[in-house]
């Protein structure tokens, strides 16, 4: 699609606009001076947009029309198949025409069938164009859909059915009464007496429709009248606050228009059940009880392999609980390189498990706090949250070599780009998927071997404090990790890190807060780091960014968003960093940019900008300019201890029925395994509160408003000194 411009074809009555793709003739040279721009009378308008198919044939190009008469949008292979029967159409009376949030160039058209085609434009003007026609066509004929749905009157009628011989909608063209075109998307669907019982049916929808096109009415009023200010002093069409304005406005008419599309289909698969016709499956999917929140007892599940190893779990017995504040003894001998090899795939178009997101999402209000709510098990990564903690820290070679730092100023640095450069590992990119919730009690522990520089300037030997910890790091640094998910309500999860022989360690406690934000799910990172580096008597404090899961109807795909705030004290030196979400229009994903500052004398030192999963680029005031590419970095393998050698809470062997069942994609499966380990958290806490028994964890003490490692280096004097 790149270098190759859209063919559009506006027909009115005062001219007609022909733009054409540059390799292409066109057949006609007609142009009128018509720019791009919002107009309330309807056009008939066709061109080249990319349509995505499905996860294999990915992006193509087809050539779309606009039928406002029929209200329908259609498209062909090609624009010289025109004439011959179209290649699909969506009926566009109460359909859906939603820009979509990934970039500025794609948007959707959700039709009443629950049928969606997902588009691609040449850039964001043509976007907005196709956006506002299919708008105002859309518009149009829902309200005459509802004026030819009138109140029923009281009385009787037949309700037996008759049979049609009609062709399925999508074989042809409906005609242009806008009541016909719905006709049903598998039998009877031209049927006489199936139409005439429906528009008996009432449309409780009508007056929300009326509110909704004098709300879509007054917003194009309000970008007309921003788009309209002149450029000169004061307000600016590119006022950075009229921007926001508008992206916010857009945002929230979208999230509306979803709103109302959901409610209506609903309202339609209810008629038509009523009637006898055929329903819309995926609108009232027969979810398995273990998707809904305590509804189910525990019953037994069996497969061919026998019954699930969670049901010899003592669910009801008090000893099931009795771990809490028990330390494991890890032996460093046991743990070995990391095999855990599997790949997560994206989510790709979730068209399959649509009905169960739209089940969810018909539960949930904006701003609703997720953390009580069960998602559904198919978005999920083969890991714990814990174990992504871990993985945070993949380039251990750039956490020890932060206490390399020659200056201060340095060690700002080198801890900013340790900083920048964990998350692409961590996140493992963007990819839509969740790691599993860490049950209370539940813990990870992995190591990691660093090689020693070999011009390394100074090599501490403790050996003789904890020779156990050292005996194998004579050619290596010997990096720990444990984390412990330390509350179950809040969810937070405490999680250390540290290598004795650089002296130098770091501390983290994270409560994550989901929300419900519409088409979007935002993750808040609740929570403060510190970094202590003992050599040089310095701690560095820093915050998390959030995450949201966009496009979560469509093709789902992860962002990070936030401003965060690195800072030590003793030599006065901090960082702000802004992980920059992408705005409505225009834009690069996965923007990030930092600026490292001496306060007390406010002179920029560095300053970075990329993006947080590719390249970024560290400047300095003296010109120098260095370039990180993340996805080159090497990446070093955890160690970890097999999992018959793990503790039973530990996260690999806590998982690992669920995580085997997600390997086999048997969802089903996986959902059971999962529902047990929580009904489980559930039956424990409810023993604990009848017992008024305090929970206990192994690792962390909670210390004001934070948790802190019970063994830190900061408090052991043989490491101070």
């Amino acid at each position: 699609m790149q270098g190759e411009t859209a063919a559009i074809r506006i027909t009115e009555s005062e001219g007609k606009l022909d733009v054409y793709p540059q390799n292409r003739t066109p057949s006609s040279g007609r142009a009128s001076a018509k720019s791009w721009q919002y107009s309330d009378h309807m056009e008939n308008i066709d061109g080249y947009l990319m349509k995505y198919t499905n996860l294999v044939t990915g992006w193509q190009y087809r050539f779309f029309v606009l039928n406002n008469e029929a209200g329908l949008l259609e498209y062909f292979v090609n624009e010289q198949s025109r004439s011959q029967k179209p290649r699909g159409m969506l009926p566009l009376a109460g359909a859906v025409i939603s820009p979509s949030d990934e970039d500025s160039h794609t948007f959707t058209v959700n039709a009443i069938s629950g049928e969606q085609y997902k588009l691609r434009a040449t850039d964001a003007k043509e976007r907005q164009h196709w956006v506002s026609r299919l708008q105002i066509c859309t518009q149009h004929h829902t309200e005459a859909m509802g004026k030819s749905n009138p109140p029923p009157k009281a009385r009787s009628y037949s309700m037996a059915s008759q049979g049609s011989g009609s062709s399925p909608m999508s074989m042809r063209r409906p005609s242009q009464n806008p009541t016909s075109l719905f006709g049903w998307s598998q039998v009877h669907k031209g049927s006489s007496v199936y139409s005439s019982k429906r528009s008996l049916l009432p449309d409780h929808l009508t007056n929300a429709r009326e509110m909704m096109s004098q709300a879509q009415g007054q917003h194009k009023d309000l970008i007309q009248s921003i788009e309209g200010l002149p450029a000169t002093h004061g307000l600016s069409p590119l006022d950075q606050d009229l921007l926001m304005l508008k992206a916010t406005s857009m945002a929230t008419m979208n999230c509306l228009n979803e709103c109302l599309h959901i409610l209506h289909l609903q309202q339609m698969a209810r008629q038509r059940g009523s009637l006898g016709g055929p329903t819309i499956e995926w609108l009232e999917p027969k979810l398995p009880d273990i998707l809904k929140n305590g509804s189910s007892p525990l019953g037994r599940f069996t497969t061919e392999e026998g019954q699930l190893e969670g049901e010899r779990l003592e669910m009801n017995s008090p000893e099931s609980c009795s771990f809490s504040g028990e330390q494991e003894d890890i032996d460093a001998e046991d743990e070995v390189e990391d095999t855990f090899m599997d790949k997560e795939e994206d989510l790709g178009a979730v068209e399959e498990e649509r009905s169960i997101i739209l089940h969810l999402l018909s539960q949930l209000k904006l701003g609703m706090d997720l953390t009580r709510v069960v998602l559904p098990t198919f978005i999920l990564e083969k890991r714990s949250l814990l174990e992504m903690y871990a993985d945070f820290m993949s380039h251990p070679d750039l956490f020890v070599a932060i206490t390399d730092g020659n200056s201060p100023e340095d060690r700002m640095v080198r801890f900013v780009e340790y900083y920048l450069t964990s998350f692409h590992e961590g996140r493992k990119g963007a990819i839509a998927k969740k790691p599993y919730n860490p049950i209370i009690g539940e813990t990870f522990h992995c190591s990691w071997k660093v090689p020693q520089s070999p011009d390394a300037s100074k090599e501490v030997s403790l050996g003789s404090l904890n020779p156990a910890a050292t005996a194998t790091t004579q050619d290596h640094y010997q990096v720990r990790f444990v984390a412990e998910q330390v509350s179950h309500h809040p969810p937070v999860s405490g999680f250390y890190a540290e290598c004795q022989d650089r002296r130098i360690c770091v501390n983290t406690h994270v409560w994550t807060k989901s929300k419900f934000m519409g088409m979007s799910i935002g993750v808040f990172m609740v929570g403060e780091g510190c970094l202590y580096l003992l050599e040089h008597d310095e701690e560095y404090t820093f915050t998390l960014p959030c995450a949201y899961a966009r496009s979560i109807l469509t093709v789902p795909w992860v962002e990070l968003g936030g401003k965060v705030t690195i800072n030590c004290a003793k030599t006065g030196y901090s960082a702000a960093i802004t992980f920059q979400t992408k705005p409505f229009y225009g834009g690069k994903l996965h923007k990030v940019t930092a600026e490292v500052k001496h306060n007390p004398t406010n002179a920029v030192v560095c300053r970075v900008q990329g993006e947080w999963n590719g390249i970024l680029e560290f400047s300095y005031p003296n010109g120098e300019m260095r370039v990180v590419d993340v996805t080159k970095l090497p990446v070093t393998k955890k160690r970890v201890r097999p999992i018959e050698k793990q503790g039973p809470n530990e996260s690999r062997r806590l998982w690992q029925h669920v995580t085997e069942a997600l390997r086999q994609k048997d969802i089903e499966k996986a959902t059971e395994h999962k529902r047990i380990l929580e009904e489980r958290q559930r039956t424990d806490e409810r023993h604990r509160v009848e017992t008024e028994t305090p929970w206990r964890t192994r690792y962390f003490d909670r210390e004001g408003e934070g948790w802190i490692y019970h063994k830190p280096l900061w408090k052991n004097s043989a490491f101070k000194s």
